[in-house]
């Protein structure tokens, strides 16, 4: 099992300077609203994981002081032990080392834990977009299957790329016919991505109506993929593909495919994203992750939890459940306001 021993961080958003230890087991960091406890737990992130967990916007992390933003996570397990630095400079870009080295292989990834994060905005898997959902469903898949992580990125790339060839298509700059290859590539990295998403929810399924359970949901709970395409393999994406290229070439993009799929949280079969309580909907997000990490546990991936602000809005009960969770899930760092809470 990997821990997280230290983090230390430097000029990240209202923090100029600040240091934590992490016990085996459970952290809890208190602090009035507005003290930086959301922000400690991003930097975090940002240390694991070279990305904010609350913005597209990376530059937002960087401090006042124009920066740059420094994390530095130290990982233990067994005798090893791994420094993972992420620095980020509004002019320099980012940079990203692990041991002093450059990040990059396999070294890379063994020396990070996967980590699970619960922030106020990620209530957005349940009310947002569904690119929310597929991003965050992604990154799941990566997490367990780490050699898997290129999928999305190769379908990305050739999204995009079939997509300015529409689009020059459309304004008579190339010809219909180079669409074939891309076509190609969409399909195979496209059907690919699709598989990976349905093994995840597979695993994901029997695990989240678990803890919806124990967490106190009454409903019965469901997560389900829903594909946008209909296709079981690489060659009928592609066929599907052909079939709407007159479509595609009308709009200017790719109408179809994996980057329109969405994930479909369900109590009582009704789609909580229309029918929850705010307290469902945060019970529920809890309930995925929880989810998540017992999928992770069983691969011998066991995750660094990181739970900001968790208890709000539920009641007595509830947060009682919600602590016997949190005391059964390995390391985990959890903010609060109120130490009662």
């Amino acid at each position: 099992m990997m821990l997280v021993a230290h983090v230390g961080l430097r000029d990240f958003r209202n923090c100029g300077r600040g240091e934590i230890e992490l016990s085996d087991g459970l952290t809890i960091v208190c602090g009035p609203n507005g003290a930086g406890k959301t922000n400690l737990l991003e930097a975090i992130y940002f240390g694991l994981t070279a990305r904010s967990c609350r913005t597209s916007n990376e530059r937002e992390v960087v401090g006042h002081g124009g920066g740059p933003a420094r994390v530095a996570v130290t990982t233990i397990r067994g005798g090893e032990r791994h420094v993972l630095e992420t620095a980020l400079d509004l002019n320099e870009g980012k940079r990203v080392r692990v041991d002093g080295s450059p990040a990059g292989g396999p070294a890379s990834l063994d020396a990070r834990p996967p980590v699970c994060v619960f922030i106020p905005d990620r209530l957005e898997l349940v009310k947002g977009a569904p690119a929310h959902r597929r991003a965050h469903l992604d990154r799941f898949v990566a997490a367990v299957w780490p050699s898997r992580a290129g999928t999305r990125v190769a379908y990305g790339r050739a999204l995009g790329q079939r997509n300015a060839l529409l689009a020059r298509v459309r304004s008579g700059g190339a010809s219909a016919a180079q669409l074939d290859a891309w076509d190609d590539q969409l399909g195979r990295s496209g059907a690919a991505l699709m598989e990976d998403r349905s093994e995840a929810v597979e695993q994901l399924a029997p695990c989240f109506a678990a803890r919806t359970t124990e967490l106190g949901l009454p409903l019965r709970a469901a997560i389900r993929y829903r594909p946008r395409s209909r296709a079981q393999d690489a060659l009928a994406l592609t066929a599907e593909l052909a079939e709407r290229r007159s479509q595609d070439i009308e709009r200017g993009f790719t109408t179809h495919g994996p980057h329109r799929d969405d994930l479909v949280l369900t109590h009582d079969d009704r789609a909580l994203r229309s029918f929850g309580s705010q307290g469902q909907q945060r019970l529920s997000v809890l309930a995925l992750l929880f989810a998540e990490r017992d999928v992770l546990a069983e691969r011998g991936r066991e995750p660094l939890m990181l739970l900001d602000d968790v208890m709000s809005e539920l009641d007595a009960t509830r947060r009682a459940r919600l602590v016997q969770a949190i005391l059964a899930s390995g390391q985990t760092l959890v903010t609060a306001a109120d130490p009662e809470h």
